[in-house]
């Protein structure tokens, strides 16, 4: 090959490496758009909602307990039985309260027979009264025969009376045995479930007459059940009495349930206490409208709790919305909550437009000012709205925009 011709091919080598260059070089300016997606600013309806976490409950669950203590002869449930009201469930040996109904029986009679007596003594110290008096009004008694016939008649009147308060007290004894013999039998106080059985036949319990005594089972009514949930401090001001709700449990997650809130306690719950975790909540009772006899107590739930529905709303995708600090601004106003805005699409630049919210549902968010109906609002990614977008910015759109807008939501 020539020198001419080696010479040539070095020269169009060269030219072509340094048009390669140029073109990295001007296709590297490019790059400084920003790739975003877009989306029209929409009239919808926002359900807010509050989640929570809890446990499915019956709304009246009643604990049985002994008033008597002593062993169990008789134990006529199983746990899960249907139970009717009155129904003999538990019955304790009678054996002390029986004896003891005996020994009072036995005393109320002896006081009785003794009322009687002191009675007709003192109903003969009255007629000896009246003859003496009689007879000292003709004059023939004496005024010492007198005193002495009212003496007599005052301290069988007191014998009497003091005879009759006794006999009060031994009958008073004697229902309070009779009452004592009657709960060695417990009966069910309401038609339901028996839903947890803690004793056995022979055991021997402590009747609450003397402590706190022994819990022998506890009938709930099955039929009304709630979801007791645990809602968080920062949402509990959101929930109020009558809102509707949600529910799933875990072991039926083929199916939804419908409630209303009932109860809304005013006490904290409050759990890790002391610690950087410690969770401060409130516990909410939603009861169940349309329950399924699968549903157990104990059954783990989660509920969203429907607090506010706004209907013909301007929202926008909850992505969209971000803050914006300005790390220049050191005066007070800075320090205070960074405003919320929105990044439009227009013309090819990114433009920030301060907004003021309102409620969300978890895909969109209420605009109440800042924003009109149809206009391209950027959407994604969630890497350019949070860090990489600035107001004026050059931006490309990944997808067409949707010039339709959709109602509802």
């Amino acid at each position: 090959m020539s020198a001419k011709r080696r010479r040539w091919l070095l020269v169009g080598g060269i030219g072509v490496i340094l048009v390669l260059v140029l073109a990295v070089f001007f296709s590297g300016k490019g790059t400084d758009a920003v790739a975003v997606t877009v989306e029209p600013v929409q009239r919808r309806t926002i359900t807010q909602t509050v989640s929570a976490t809890g446990t499915i409950r019956p709304e009246t669950e009643v604990k049985l307990s002994s008033e008597a203590s002593g062993e169990i002869i008789e134990l006529t449930v199983q746990e899960g039985d249907t139970v009717r009201r009155g129904q003999l469930l538990v019955r304790i040996r009678p054996d002390i309260a029986q004896s003891q109904l005996e020994q009072f029986a036995a005393a109320a009679e002896a006081a009785r027979m003794t009322t009687e007596a002191a009675k007709a003594e003192w109903e003969r110290a009255r007629s000896e009264l009246e003859r003496v008096t009689e007879l000292y009004r003709r004059g023939f008694a004496s005024k010492q025969e007198l005193d002495q016939a009212r003496t007599a008649h005052e301290q069988a009147l007191n014998r009497y009376k003091a005879a009759a308060a006794e006999y009060e007290r031994a009958r008073a004894a004697h229902r309070q045995a009779q009452l004592q013999l009657s709960r060695t039998a417990l009966y069910a106080p309401m038609d339901g479930i028996v839903t947890s059985l803690s004793v056995k036949l022979g055991e021997k319990v402590v009747g609450t007459a003397q402590m706190q005594g022994t819990e022998l089972l506890r009938i709930a009514d099955l039929r009304r059940l709630t979801a007791v949930v645990d809602v968080n401090e920062n949402d509990i001001p959101l929930v109020k009495l009558g809102d509707t709700a949600e529910v799933t449990v875990d072991a039926l997650p083929e199916q939804s349930f419908i409630g209303v809130v009932t109860e809304i306690a005013h006490s904290p719950k409050v759990g890790q206490v002391g610690t950087q975790d410690q969770v401060v909540s409130f516990e909410v009772k939603i009861l169940l409208l349309n329950p399924d006899p699968r549903l157990r107590p104990g059954m783990s739930c989660n509920a969203e709790i429907r607090t506010e529905t706004r209907h013909n709303v301007l929202a926008v995708p909850l992505q969209a919305v971000t803050v914006r600090v300005d790390t220049a601004d050191t005066t007070a106003s800075a320090r205070r909550r960074p405003p919320t805005v929105v990044f439009i699409h227009d013309n090819g630049r990114a433009r920030m437009v301060q907004v003021e919210t309102g409620i969300s549902d978890r895909n969109y968010i209420e605009i109440r000012q800042g924003l009109h109906e149809g206009t391209q609002v950027i959407t994604g990614s969630y890497h350019a709205i949070s860090r990489l977008l600035r107001d004026g910015i050059p931006v490309i759109v990944q997808s067409p925009p949707r010039t339709s807008p959709r109602r509802g939501s």
